[in-house]
C-alpha cells in the first residue's frame, strides 16, 4: 500500500509536521535537563539550544562548541534539538555557523535566526548557512526558523517566509513591543493585551498568514507567567484557535504540557481522520464515502496533517494506523 506521504504529496513539498511546543534552554545545565525531560515525555517537544541569550559574553566560541558536543552526544537520543544563533547585527553569528554547521549539521533539528530588520539580512544568513553546509559535505537541508520581532521583519514577512530551507516563522512579542517606543505599553506583554491590542493582533495575524501562504509553520511567543499552567494553556489555546498558530515557545518546564495539550488536535477529528485515511488507502487513494460524506485527496491531505500532529502530541492512534504509517 502506498504511504500517505507518497500518495498525497508526490512531487510536492509537504507541509511541515513538527511538535507544537518549542522549549528554550540557554546553558549546559538547562539543556541537559531539557533533554532528560524530552526522553521522559517522548517526542512531543523540540529543544532550542540558545547561543543568542545563552552564551556568556566573551565565551561565545566555548558555548557554540558545547552545543555541538551535546547535540552529537547520546543525551540527544531523539534528535530533536535545534539552536538559535546570534542576530545579524552581532559579529558572532558567522562564527556560530562556522562552528555549528560543520560540527553538528547532520544532527541539528533546525537553526533559528533572531531579530532581522529586513529580508535581505535573512537572505544573507541563509546563504551563509547553505554555503557552510555545502562546504561541510552535508547532504540535507537544515530547517531554518526566523523570528519576526521588528518592524522591518514584519514588513518583509512574506519575503522571508518564501526563502529556501524555511520551516517556521516565529513571532517575538517582547522585542516587538519594545520597538514601539512606548506606544504599546509593557502591560501588553501579558494577556489579554497580547491578543487584544490592535497593533499586536495585526502583527500576529500577518505572521500566521505569511507562514501558511508559503507552506511553513507559524510559531507563537512565550507566556511570561512561567509557573501558571492554566495561563499558559489559555494563551496557547487563543494562539491556536483565534490566530492559527501551530506551535508555541516554552521557557519553563511547566509550560510544555500546557502548550501540547492546548494545541493537540481534537480527538474526534483524529479518530475520523484515521478511519477515512485507512479506507482511502484501501481504495488506492481514490474518492470514497465515509458516514455519508464524500472524501478525496483534498480532505485526505487535511486529515493526514491532523493525524501526524496527533502522533507528535502523544495522542493514541488505532493499531492499524500505527502499523501502516508509523511502524
Amino acid at each position: 500500500m502506498t504511504h500517505p506521504n507518497q500518495a498525497l504529496f508526490s512531487g510536492e513539498k509537504p507541509f511541515p509536521v513538527i511538535p507544537s511546543c518549542e522549549h528554550f534552554a540557554g546553558n549546559e545545565k538547562m539543556i541537559g535537563k531539557a533533554l532528560q525531560l524530552q526522553q521522559e515525555k517522548g517526542p512531543v517537544f523540540d529543544i532550542t539550544q540558545d547561543c543568542e541569550d545563552g552564551a556568556p559574553q566573551g565565551q561565545e566560541v566555548e558555548h557554540a562548541k558545547m552545543i555541538v558536543r551535546i547535540t552529537n552526544s547520546s543525551e540527544n537520543k531523539l534528535g530533536m534539538a535545534g539552536v538559535r544563533i546570534h542576530d545579524h547585527s552581532n559579529p558572532h553569528w558567522k562564527q556560530d555557523v562556522d562552528i555549528l554547521v560543520p560540527g553538528a549539521g547532520d544532527k541539528l533539528a533546525y537553526i533559528t535566526i533572531p531579530k532581522p530588520t529586513a529580508a535581505s539580512q535573512v537572505e544573507e544568513m541563509i546563504d551563509y548557512i547553505r554555503n557552510a553546509a555545502s562546504k561541510a559535505g552535508l547532504k540535507r537541508e537544515i530547517p531554518i526558523h526566523v523570528l519576526v520581532e521588528t518592524h522591518g521583519a514584519l514588513r518583509d514577512a512574506d519575503k522571508i517566509a518564501a526563502m529556501p530551507w524555511m520551516q517556521v516563522l516565529d513571532f517575538g512579542l517582547m522585542d516587538f513591543i519594545s520597538g514601539h517606543f512606548g506606544a504599546i505599553t509593557l502591560s501588553n506583554m501579558k494577556s489579554p493585551g497580547q491578543f487584544d491590542h490592535r497593533l499586536i493582533s495585526r502583527a500576529k495575524a500577518n505572521v500566521v498568514a505569511a507562514a501558511l501562504a508559503n507552506g511553513i509553520i507559524p510559531a507563537h511567543n512565550v507566556t511570561l507567567d512561567l509557573k501558571n499552567f492554566e495561563q499558559t494553556k489559555s494563551d496557547a489555546t487563543r494562539a491556536r484557535y483565534d490566530f492559527g498558530f501551530m506551535r508555541m515557545w516554552s521557557i519553563y518546564p511547566t509550560q510544555i504540557d500546557a502548550i501540547v495539550q492546548a494545541m493537540q488536535p481534537d480527538h474526534s477529528e483524529v479518530e475520523k481522520g484515521c478511519a477515512v485515511l485507512l479506507a482511502a488507502q484501501d481504495a488506492s487513494w481514490g474518492p470514497i464515502q465515509h458516514e455519508g460524506e464524500l472524501h478525496d485527496r483534498a480532505t485526505y491531505r487535511g486529515f493526514w496533517n491532523i493525524v501526524q500532529r496527533a502522533r507528535l502530541s502523544g495522542q493514541a492512534l488505532p493499531a492499524e494506523a500505527i502499523k501502516r504509517w508509523f511502524a
